[in-house]
């Protein structure tokens, strides 16, 4: 009996199926009721919808290649030169090794500046000198990092970092050398009176006057505040130079000395003593500042990490900003610097002239500290090598080394690289404090 049921449903269910739909509509009542399916809807919608025209998919490919990045730099050349001065900067940074810890960055970021339709970085949100914070709802990853130059947070860290590097010894031991350490600062007045002359406005011609200076970080501080539209050429000018001290010091050195003179033998620097090496830099930092309030930030951090480095007690703080610190900075400042390297505010005549400027003012600054050494000598009975005085712009210790090189040439025997590092230390004092100078006159 259990089989018995299941086999006559198993029958109803095959006659029920081989009845003709016609008798099926016969035997079963029709409700007056339309009942539509899922698939119907889509389809009466489909129908009731306007008819959406035909995709051109050769009008889709037209605009996508219109929106490459391929397009734009057809319809902009000075794009395609921008892209190639990146690439030669970075050929320079890679295979010349010059300065390459901040040519490198500056380079890339240059490029990644100028690719276009990448929107990284967006000068307008910084146009007249002011940060435009509502529009930052719109920023680049470039606009975001850029504020630590704006806000003179890269350049003081870099500084902090410089100071916890350097001994100030030789210039202890030697205070003569402040005096050519502030001579080589001529070039940057000198300079300055000259982008004047050739209608620069007073702020941007004291940006341009600082890469006489020699030093970067403060060649971006000052200019960040006094004329941000120069930023690009002025810190691409600056770091090219230092890193073509070896090419650009020696014929000036020759040519304002005798080759008696570059054979003078200077006496061994006298011991200096900790006590002194820890009360330097708290002195300085208190007499500057209250002198130039302007120069504070960066006298003040150079000077913050100079004190790390001689008081002996914070020994990790004093590893920690000259490693770490100092190369996160670094990569940030690079990027940032050179991404304001772009085509509308580098290829113009103004960056033509700035770049001619900076290598005059980085002459001027050469020749100011050997020039005032040869004038210490007529009264001076311990005779100075005017070769150190061309450290005094400040390119630590690139500047010194040079003077070495060059004054064993005539003198294999004579060893000057440590009375030119007191000049040449003192010529990162002197660069500071003549942007605080200027920046309290302009800024």
């Amino acid at each position: 009996m259990k089989y018995l049921k299941y086999l006559l449903l198993v029958i109803a269910s095959i006659v029920t199926l081989s009845i003709p739909l016609s008798a099926q509509n016969d035997i079963m009542p029709v409700s007056t009721e339309v009942v539509t399916t899922h698939s119907d809807s889509v389809a009466i919608a489909a129908a009731d919808a306007p008819m959406e025209a035909d995709i051109n998919i050769g009008d889709s490919l037209v605009e996508f290649l219109d929106s490459t990045g391929f397009a734009m730099i057809g319809r902009n050349w000075k794009i395609m030169i921008m892209l190639l001065i990146s690439f030669l900067l970075l050929y320079l940074a890679i295979v010349k090794k010059f300065e390459p810890l901040l040519l490198l960055p500056i380079a890339f970021g240059m490029m990644l500046t100028n690719l276009p339709g990448a929107g990284l970085f967006t000068p307008e949100l910084f146009a007249n000198g002011v940060v435009h914070w509502e529009g930052f709802s719109h920023a680049g990853l470039l606009d975001y990092l850029y504020l630590g130059v704006k806000l003179g947070i890269y350049p003081c860290l870099i500084f902090i970092g410089v100071g916890a590097m350097t001994d100030f010894g030789p210039l202890i031991a030697n205070p003569k050398s402040l005096l050519l350490g502030a001579a080589a600062q001529i070039g940057i007045f000198a300079t300055y009176l000259g982008a004047i002359a050739l209608d620069f406005l007073p702020r941007e011609a004291a940006s341009i006057g600082i890469i006489g200076g020699a030093d970067g970080p403060t060649a971006i501080f000052l200019t960040s505040k006094l004329a941000p539209e120069l930023l690009g050429p002025i810190a691409v000018a600056a770091y090219s130079y230092m890193a073509l001290v070896p090419v650009i010091q020696p014929p000036i050195m020759r040519a304002l000395t005798t080759k008696k003179e570059r054979a003078i033998t200077m006496k061994q620097l006298r011991s200096v003593s900790k006590s002194e090496k820890i009360i330097f830099p708290i002195m300085v930092a208190v007499i500057v500042s209250l002198i130039l309030p302007a120069a504070a930030p960066l006298i003040g951090c150079l000077m913050l990490g100079n004190l790390m480095r001689e008081s002996g007690v914070v020994e990790r703080l004093s590893k920690t900003v000259q490693n770490e610190l100092m190369n996160i900075t670094t990569i940030f400042l690079g990027i940032t610097v050179g991404a304001t390297a772009t085509a509308d505010a580098f290829l113009n005549l103004k960056t033509l002239m700035i770049l001619s400027m900076g290598i005059i003012a980085f002459g001027f600054g050469s020749a100011g500290g050997v020039l005032l050494a040869k004038f210490m000598n007529l009264f001076s009975k311990d005779k100075i090598n005017p070769l150190i005085g061309s450290a005094g712009v400040s390119a630590v210790p690139m500047a010194a080394r040079v003077s070495q090189v060059v004054g064993q040439e005539e003198n294999p025997g004579n060893f000057l690289l440590m009375h030119a590092m007191g000049p040449n230390v003192a010529g990162v004092i002197g660069s500071a404090v003549a942007a605080g100078i200027l920046l309290s006159m302009l800024g």
